[in-house]
């Protein structure tokens, strides 16, 4: 092994999630491994060895480094400017130079409250920056026992502030405990870690959180339980190891607390204590009587506008305690259910709306006209305890609760739901069953209905208005399996742009964008026209067009960079997971106001609220010109774009299809063969999800 001392000048490449890259040293070295957290302008010693590559010649393999801190007033200066502390910036780096000089890193280390002496330091930006150099440090030396297990610097910082200063002995204690306790790392990490530091194939831990690890998997595609038979199926492809013969170990696990085998069907214990939750109370309120009399319902005159089965539809809401209201678009659910608030009303009741996510919400409070609030805002959700304040013990307080978008809903947050909800409330649940199903475990509207338990106002009639439209006269089609009616003319405001060739839908798609849709209907490509596609890669995919799309609606240069991903001021970002501390949650979509790069800081304007995010946080958010249809749900957009290709043949779904069309309020724009529109449109076999809602087990 050769050891080197160099100054890290640049990276040639850089892949932020495992941190390896391609790296220009000083003296021309050119060196690739494992840097991760690594700042342009540090000085490196790197262990090694040379070899000579076919295309990139001579290049230093990098198995192991650590900093060497600069020694001169220059050199130090360089470092702590290059944005490695939060809170310090070129000038205040060179003010902190100029007063300790070549003593400053010493400083750091051993009396940081002398940065008081600073001119432009107070306490506010001290602390700021204490802190930042401690993780500095914590981080670095957690990377140096984890840099080959290929965990990347968000990780490491994550590792960090769930364990402290214990990370490193908790990692080589169980390393499978990751698994469990910080989002992101998943069980093939935690393997190779364990693996690393002795743990054996047929260790418990190891097989423990290998099973957790494929039903936490499962769970992602949408099944809340997995037959016995599957999950050893699976568990063997991850572990390499046979569980036939494992009953004690699940048992052990079941004693835990950590699963549920029910006539072999194997849960993790929290899903299967939620679907039996919401059996409970669901079939506790349908056996409830109505709070209202006869004569009080007869005192209720409703403006005579309301079909048959509106009508039915508000009735059903005056004789029972929850009722599903369903139907597709064009049918009336938002008239129906104007006639249920209003009933509510003249009967002086209480009434609260809510809906899964901001947008829906909001989009609620528009055509109601009155305050919608999400689902955890409602349930009063507690960052410090993270719990929702609002439950069985502390129920909702009111005479009708409207929850819109339920197909969304998965059976986590539907657990928390109905277990606020008050035996003297009533619950409506309104949503479309034919959209796809929850990002979540669970197909709870589409369990629900199947159900038989609760009474359900199906809306069928499509009204003359609405028919008018070729977007909802379309969409009804392809839910029944029809070739949509492709008219393209000026009336319209469906249409489709036949192009097979699947790298010219992409530029297609970014000129509608660019110039062809603001120009002739005065569309705003950030806030009015909304991309959706099937999958995120290929060329038709939500990664390439959102590089496209960025290129050509947003001019501002690029001011961060995140391994593949560029971020710049006015880019439209879509959250990706849901993050109970800021209050945002997967899918929320908003626009980038501020990029602070000594604070390592970045500011999204979500609907007009300003969230924060640190620099480490920026996995949580990704660009938005184009998102996947499974992203899109509950919302609605003036004009949706969505490619159609047979490259997306895994993806073209009826319901998939439907859910985008049913996206678009003015104009929807296919983009693609209609040999893939066919296929979709006939493809009526979504995946079954395992879920055992009121079903025997």
């Amino acid at each position: 092994m050769k050891t080197i001392e160099a100054i890290l000048e640049g990276y040639l490449f850089k892949n932020e999630v495992t941190g390896y890259c391609i790296a220009s040293f000083s003296n021309g070295l050119k060196a690739v491994g494992i840097l991760p957290n690594v700042k342009v302008g540090e000085k490196l010693k790197l262990t090694g060895e040379f070899e000579t590559h076919s295309k990139y010649g001579e290049q230093f393999k990098i198995e192991s480094f650590s900093i060497v801190y600069p020694s001169t007033a220059a050199g130090i200066t360089k470092y702590l400017g290059s944005g490695l502390i939060k809170g310090v910036g070129p000038a205040t780096a060179e003010k902190i130079v100029d007063y300790f000089q070549e003593k400053t890193i010493d400083i750091l280390d051993t009396d940081i409250n002398r940065l008081l002496d600073i001119e432009g330091i107070g306490i506010k930006k001290l602390d700021l920056i204490k802190k930042s150099w401690e993780e500095q440090k914590a981080v670095k030396e957690i990377m140096m026992f984890l840099q080959s297990f290929d965990i990347s610097p968000s990780y490491a910082l994550k590792i960090y502030r769930t364990y402290g200063a214990n990370s490193v002995k908790i990692v080589q204690d169980n390393p499978y405990q990751l698994t469990y306790d910080v989002w992101g790392i998943g069980f093939k990490i935690a393997d190779a870690i364990g693996k690393s530091v002795g743990f054996s194939e047929d260790h418990p831990k190891r097989i423990k959180a290998g099973i957790i690890y494929v039903l936490n998997e499962a769970s992602g595609e949408g099944h809340v339980f997995l037959p016995m038979e599957e999950l050893i199926a699976k568990c063997y492809e991850v572990l390499g190891t046979d569980l036939t013969d494992s009953l004690m170990l699940f048992r052990e696990m079941e004693s835990q607390n950590l699963i549920n085998i029910i006539n072999e069907k194997v849960y993790l214990a929290h899903y299967y204590e939620a679907e039996r939750n919401i059996e409970e109370k669901i079939r506790a309120l349908s056996e409830c009587s109505s709070e209202f009399t006869e004569k009080e319902i007869k005192t209720v005159r409703l403006n005579p506008i309301y079909s048959e089965e509106q009508l039915e539809a508000i009735r059903n809401s005056l004789t029972n305690k929850i009722l599903i209201l369903t139907g597709g678009p064009g049918t009336g659910k938002t008239t129906a259910l104007k006639g249920i608030i209003e009933s509510y009303k003249i009967l002086k009741k209480n009434i609260m709306l809510a809906a899964p996510t901001g947008r829906a919400a909001k989009r609620m409070s528009e055509v109601i006209g009155m305050e919608a609030k999400t689902i955890h805002r409602l349930l009063e959700y507690n960052p410090q305890d993270r719990l929702f304040l609002r439950d069985e013990e502390n129920p909702l307080e009111t005479n009708l609760l409207v929850i819109d978008e339920i197909s969304m809903i998965d059976t986590l947050l539907m657990n928390s739901l109905i277990s606020a909800v008050s035996l003297n409330t009533t619950l409506i649940l309104v949503g479309d069953v034919d959209q796809l199903p929850s990002v979540g475990c669970g197909n709870i509207l589409h369990d629900l209905i199947k159900s038989g338990i609760i009474p359900t106002a199906m809306l069928t009639k499509i009204f003359r208005q609405a028919e008018e439209s070729q977007i909802v006269v379309n969409a009804h089609k392809i839910n029944k399996g029809e070739f949509p009616i492709l008219l393209n003319n000026e009336s319209s405001d469906f249409f489709f742009i036949h192009e097979s060739d699947n790298s010219k839908i992409a530029d297609v798609i970014t000129e509608l964008c660019r110039q062809r849709l603001p120009e002739k209907y005065g569309f705003d490509p950030m806030k009015e026209i909304q991309v959706l596609t099937p999958m995120y890669k290929g060329d038709t995919g939500a990664n390439n067009l959102n590089s496209k799309l960025q290129n050509v609606l947003n001019r501002n240069k690029i001011s961060l960079t995140r391994g593949e991903k560029n971020f710049k001021i006015g880019d439209k970002v879509m959250q990706l997971r849901n993050n109970y501390d800021k209050d945002i949650y997967n899918g929320d979509i908003g626009l980038i106001e501020k990029i602070e790069m000594e604070d390592q800081k970045l500011e999204i304007n979500f609907g007009g609220r300003i969230v924060s995010y640190d620099f480490l946080e920026l996995d949580d958010i990704t660009l938005a010109y184009a998102i996947t249809v499974h992203k899109s749900q509950g919302s609605e957009y003036p004009c949706v774009i969505m490619p159609l290709t047979t490259a997306h043949y895994i993806m073209l779904q009826r319901n998939l299809l439907y859910t985008a069309v049913t996206r678009a309020s003015k104009m929807m724009i296919l983009v693609g063969s209609k040999q893939a529109l066919s296929m979709a449109v006939g493809n009526k076999k979504s995946k079954k999800r395992n879920t055992s809602l009121f079903k025997t087990n």
